[in-house]
């Protein structure tokens, strides 16, 4: 199996999709439905206004979300898969209490993307992932989060923008 990403592309991803204010934005949407430009704030009283409006001009860059006439800012079909991988690396986390038994639902995500990021960035000869330099709590942790990294690969290769490094801006 070939390399997949470079490091630089699985950075700028996984940069973007553990940002605290996108995955809350995701999940809200994911979980109760499209939400009214004008209720962000209510519906998230959590995020200040500048990460309100970096989250929701980030999905909708990306193709995440779209506003719906009469309806507000919705998923679009790469918004839900996101969602589905969203869910599917917490509930890997809280099975397996990473990083800690107690803990917040967007960190526990940043926490996973964190952890694959390393087996995304480079394969070794013999196809298989090179683990991560993070401890896992078991050999039983590991195998589960084949699922994960299956979803975060799948996901990606649906959605090149995210890996897509962006070239700094020249300085007039």
């Amino acid at each position: 199996m070939t390399t997949l990403f470079t490091p630089a592309e699985v950075r700028n991803a996984v940069e973007l999709l553990a940002s605290r204010s996108l995955i809350r934005l995701v999940t809200e949407i994911d979980d109760n439905g499209a939400i009214p430009p004008r209720r962000l704030a209510g519906t998230l009283p959590d995020l200040s206004l500048h990460q309100l409006r970096r989250a929701s001009e980030t999905a909708r860059a990306h193709g995440l979300v779209r506003v719906a006439p009469g309806a507000g800012l919705e998923l679009t079909e790469s918004g839900s898969e996101l969602a589905d991988l969203y869910d599917a690396a917490a509930r890997w986390a809280r099975r397996h209490a990473f990083p800690a038994p107690v803990c917040e639902f967007s960190s526990r995500i940043r926490h996973v993307l964190d952890l694959l990021a390393p087996s995304l960035a480079a394969e070794r000869a013999d196809g298989l992932p090179r683990p991560s330099a993070a401890r896992l709590p078991s050999d039983e942790a590991e195998a589960d989060l084949a699922r994960p990294r299956a979803l975060l690969i799948q996901w990606l290769a649906g959605n090149p923008q995210v890996t897509r490094v962006s070239e700094p801006e020249p300085v007039a």
